[in-house]
């Protein structure tokens, strides 16, 4: 595990929270990875019973699976959520793009050409994977505030989290230049107002990358451990 600072007036248990979930979702805590609240109460420094609502919390995202006489566990990537976020992610992304081409300010704009430049230097650097898994998800999260749907953003992370851990995995094996190929055209689809583009855009960024996924899942045996 990774043990962030602590931030100022951060509680105990707030502290706990956001450890074990970005943990989680960074995989550093692996799925499938069997925790132990003793060992969480000593890392943490906070008593049992604040690290036992915390995981009963993650378990109400989840993130993590308890069972009965057997542990607790970081929960396997399930594909049936996987495909609600990205049912999710292709009809409001489509939506909020067409309003980015109409909308969206030249400070916002110049905020995802920096991020952009930004996954292009790390994007073939070892070590920086989960540096460029956020920047991507920054990249995203830019657009819905440029269109003020910062709310719809955040629901759209809070179902994506096993969508986002599979991602994180696929990334892991794939040239990140068609990422960041991807992402210019996003931006050049906005700069241009090409609206008749974003329909078939989508399907290339969102959906085509999710259906291979099982050929990536069919040919890595450590990766179909991680599945449910």
């Amino acid at each position: 595990m990774i043990f962030y600072e602590k931030k100022h007036k951060e509680t105990g248990k707030e502290y706990a929270y956001r450890i074990l979930k970005e943990n989680i979702m960074s995989l550093e805590l692996k799925p499938g990875e069997l925790l132990s609240e003793s060992d969480l109460s000593e890392k943490l420094n906070i008593s049992r019973t604040p690290i036992r609502e915390v995981i009963m919390k993650l378990k109400s995202e989840h993130l993590i699976e308890v069972k009965p006489q057997a542990g607790t566990y970081v929960s396997l990537i399930d594909k049936d959520i996987i495909d609600e976020a990205i049912f999710m992610r292709r009809l409001l992304e489509k939506e909020v793009l067409n309003e980015a081409c109409n909308e969206i300010s030249e400070e916002i704009f110049m905020e995802l050409e920096k991020n952009l430049f930004a996954q292009k230097l790390v994007s073939n650097k070892d070590g920086k994977e989960n540096e460029f898994h956020d920047l991507d998800k920054e990249f995203h999260r830019l657009i819905f505030i440029g269109c003020n749907k910062t709310n719809i953003w955040e629901s759209i992370m809070k179902i994506s989290t096993h969508y986002n851990r599979m991602r994180l995995l696929s990334e892991r094996k794939i040239d990140k230049a068609l990422l960041i190929n991807q992402h210019e055209e996003m931006l050049s689809i906005i700069k241009n107002k090409d609206l008749d583009k974003i329909d078939e855009y989508i399907e290339k960024h969102i959906v085509t990358p999710a259906n291979e996924w099982n050929k990536l899942i069919s040919d890595n045996g450590e990766i179909r451990r991680y599945l449910k």
